[in-house]
């Protein structure tokens, strides 16, 4: 036999014309929901941009939870501070639920399997208060597939399908391995599952990561909320995509000459305005050798960068560099005020990150614990809503898609500008993570017409209407973003204004988000007097 590479003839898996509940996306939202609406009886299908159990953010690293014992006043304490430090737009009725859920959750995959290590605190007993994504996601994925729901993989959703009432009744996609074949599913409700938006930034296991959800979600009538707050950048190696930051706090900051940099801990704002000035380095020299080996266990895919270019972290001095997030670890997207995270629109409900996690983490970032609880409670209640929802009568059933997908006038615009366009305007620190209204009004000055070309028409991508599509949804995420960023002339929680540097107690609201063509930001009552009602 020659050395060439034999392919695969295996057919698409046999996607079925019609479910009770289709979840979009399969990561931890994602196959949490596909378990959730299962558990009801209800015939499930859960389609992936990528392999359900090895794609996305979750599976390639992995991060501690929210996981807060209900004995005690430790919940209490941690919403309470979760609140201040979010900018008091959280909602604590729904972190209590969400922490009580993942308590539970976390229990029902130690009695699944997954292999929780033992306390070293407590003899005879298991730490469970973290996850290892590879294993973590490898679990979930046979427990879908035994729950009995259909899965289908390298297969992104591209469009949400309406009828005429405005109700959500479907999604379509292609099938990536098999000529971007079509497919199109009809269903009773459907959970966008999708993910955030990095901006492929390059973050470990971001580039699936591109929007895509809620752009589909905003197409059919959906609102956005927490957009401002979705500048996350996380600290990695000059040579590595590892964004974990737990470690950084052991570390001692320091310019190219070797002046020492007056930063404590992680301190992310005073880091960051220090890389925005010149380069900078790190060296873990503030653990303690004791702490060495169990900082590599708890976290060994941080190190493998390290390992892999003979350094020493804990000797050697190594650059750092900022990596943007944005939604994945940032708190926007879709606005879930309804029951079950139901959306703005009938038999649509979101999960994860691709819905706003203002109500567990404000205008902070969930980093890994937050927006890993949130994943698991979110995705919970998504799916279990989403099997009781009770559809009217099916009727025509009409694809949503536009811009990216359908053009409507000559392509004038390349899809690589175009992602270019967008990061030189949003990956930046002086221009994302340290705004001012006039930086922010030359950045849509740009993003706008971006946004024509891609509703006109981009030239043939090799992989026609999943690139063009990904463009689309980085150019809404970035003006939605700058948006809502202009809206709120205050510093509050990560979104910081140099034309505005403190918080305003007035504005104690949230900003919702709604529209492609022309946004409109709209604010909400103060959240003292929501929480209160």
């Amino acid at each position: 036999m020659t050395g060439r590479v034999r392919r695969s003839a295996r057919r698409p898996v046999a996607v079925p014309a019609r479910v009770d509940v289709l979840v979009l996306g399969g990561g931890p939202a994602g196959t949490w929901a596909a378990l959730a609406a299962a558990a009801e009886g209800a015939s499930v299908a859960l389609v992936d941009k990528g392999w359900c159990g090895t794609s996305g953010a979750a599976a390639a690293g992995g991060n501690n939870l929210w996981f807060v014992p209900p004995e005690g006043e430790a919940r209490e304490r941690a919403i309470e501070t979760r609140t201040r430090e979010g900018g008091f737009l959280t909602d604590p009725r729904r972190m209590a639920a969400a922490v009580a859920r993942t308590w539970d959750a976390v229990h029902e995959l130690a009695a699944a399997g997954y292999p929780f290590p033992d306390d070293e605190h407590r003899p005879g007993e298991r730490y469970l208060g973290s996850l290892q994504g590879p294993e973590y996601m490898r679990l979930q994925r046979r427990r879908v597939r035994r729950a009995g729901v259909v899965v289908v993989d390298q297969s992104p959703a591209t469009e949400l399908l309406g009828d005429d009432d405005g109700a959500v009744v479907g999604a379509a996609g292609v099938h990536r391995q098999h000529g971007n074949a079509p497919w199109s599913i009809g269903a009773g409700a459907v959970v966008v599952a999708t993910g955030g938006c990095a901006f492929l930034s390059g973050a470990l296991g971001c580039n699936v990561d591109t929007g895509d959800g809620a752009l589909m979600a905003a197409e059919v009538g959906a609102e956005l909320s927490g957009m401002e707050f979705s500048n996350q950048y996380g600290t990695a190696p000059a040579f590595g995509a590892e964004t974990k930051g737990l470690m950084y706090q052991f570390a001692t900051y320091s310019r190219a000459d070797g002046t020492e940099l007056d930063i404590g801990g992680m301190g992310r704002p005073a880091l960051q305005r220090a890389m925005v000035e010149g380069p900078v380095y790190a060296r873990l020299d503030r653990a303690e050798p004791e702490l060495h080996q169990k900082m590599r266990w708890s976290q060994p895919n941080f190190f493998l960068p390290f390992d892999k270019m003979g350094v020493d972290p804990f000797r050697e001095r190594f650059g750092v560099r900022a990596v943007l997030e944005g939604t994945v670890r940032g708190t926007g997207g879709i606005a879930v005020p309804g029951e079950g995270c139901a959306t703005t629109v009938p038999g649509l409900f979101a999960a994860g990150d691709a819905a706003s996690r203002e109500d567990i983490t404000g205008g902070i970032t969930g980093g890994g614990s937050h927006n890993g609880a949130w994943a698991i409670s979110s995705g919970s209640w998504a799916g279990t809503a989403a099997a009781r929802h009770r559809p009217r009568a099916a009727g025509r059933a009409t694809p949503a898609g536009r811009a990216g997908l359908r053009p409507v006038g000559r392509p004038r615009g390349r899809y690589d500008d175009v992602v270019a366009a967008v990061q030189s305007r949003v990956l930046p620190l002086e221009l994302n993570r340290f705004r001012t209204g006039a930086s922010l009004r030359e950045s849509l000055a740009v993003l706008d017409p971006l946004w024509e070309q891609v509703v006109d028409g981009l030239a043939p991508a090799d992989r026609p209407g999943t690139h063009s599509r990904q463009a689309a949804a980085m150019v809404a995420h970035a003006r939605w973003m700058y948006s809502a960023a202009l809206a709120r002339p205050e510093s509050r929680a990560m979104h910081l204004r140099g034309d505005h540097p403190d918080t305003d107690p007035a504005q104690t609201h949230r900003l919702r988000v709604r529209g492609l063509d022309d946004i409109a930001v709209i604010a909400d009552r103060p959240r003292e007097a929501v929480i209160a009602s």
